[in-house]
């Protein structure tokens, strides 16, 4: 059974996704700059930022990852549908 999501669902979930990214190319170049303090600290700053939007979107649409990286509700809220990668 599929939840009725709302506007707050989608725009968690490209918050996520637009940190990510900023993540992702940020590692990048600190692989080939690793001294770069700027870099480095924005990097921190946007994994912080990612854990407490991740916290927020978990909180109330249920878990983001697997393996005990992410909390479930009680019942077990991993097969409540749609999943992230399904919208």
């Amino acid at each position: 059974m599929s939840a009725i999501l709302d506007e707050e669902y989608y725009k968690l979930l490209h918050e996520l996704q637009a940190i990510d990214f900023v993540l992702v190319e940020l590692n990048l170049y600190l692989d080939t700059h690793p001294t770069d303090v700027n870099a480095i600290q924005q990097y921190n700053q946007f994994a912080q930022v990612r854990q407490q939007v991740a916290h927020n979107y978990e909180s109330r649409y249920g878990p983001l990852k697997h393996f005990g990286q992410s909390l479930s509700g009680v019942p077990w809220s991993w097969n409540d549908t749609p999943w992230p990668w399904q919208v």
